[in-house]
């Protein structure tokens, strides 16, 4: 019976000291400058369309006003437009690394410690070689919503969507459009 008062006073020490050292309110944010966006980036990209859904580790750059990807995620749009995967693993090969650069203006929001930035996607546009020929693929990307560099934990989200796929001038329909989300990605 000894043992558990002493038990239950030792607990009752352990909490209370846990509570007042994570009541500490002297916590003041870095502010975030406009430049903090720049950089060398490593992230996770969730990609999806229709019921389908791929993750993996991509990286880009971030300088001034444009994101530069030096490889593109094509995958989901040669297998949209090939549609046999044997076809679409062998056109991927041919094509190598599609660059594309994302362009943006940014402000700061002091409120919540972020730079908002504002995208203004371009065309994609590559070639597509199939069954010996190329098929001139024009991808229309979209921002759906802002991007924020989060100055807390110094990370960059953000997203993009291919809400339409013009091959050799005819618009593909029907089309599930691509969303590749960006949710966390950090300066290497």
């Amino acid at each position: 019976m000894k043992k558990l008062i002493v038990l239950k006073a030792f607990m009752a020490v352990l909490f209370l000291s846990l509570f007042v050292i994570s009541c500490d309110d002297d916590y003041e944010p870095i502010p975030v400058k406009l430049e903090d966006v720049n950089g060398n980036y490593k992230g996770k990209l969730i990609t999806s369309q229709g019921g389908n859904q791929t993750e993996k580790i991509i990286n880009f750059t971030a300088k001034k006003d444009t994101i530069k990807f030096a490889e593109f995620p094509i995958r989901e749009i040669v297998k949209t437009v090939v549609g046999d995967p044997v076809k679409t693993e062998a056109a991927l090969t041919a094509i190598g690394k599609v660059k594309y650069n994302l362009e943006y203006t940014s402000k700061i929001n002091t409120a919540n410690n972020v730079v908002e930035l504002t995208f203004a996607p371009k065309t994609l546009q590559f070639q597509i070689p199939v069954d010996g020929a190329n098929k001139n693929t024009v991808v229309t990307l979209a921002a759906k919503q802002k991007g924020f560099y989060v100055g807390q934990d110094f990370s960059l989200r953000f997203g993009l969507v291919a809400e339409k796929i013009t091959v050799d001038g005819l618009t593909l329909d029907p089309f599930a459009t691509i969303k590749y989300d960006f949710p966390y990605c950090i300066k290497n």
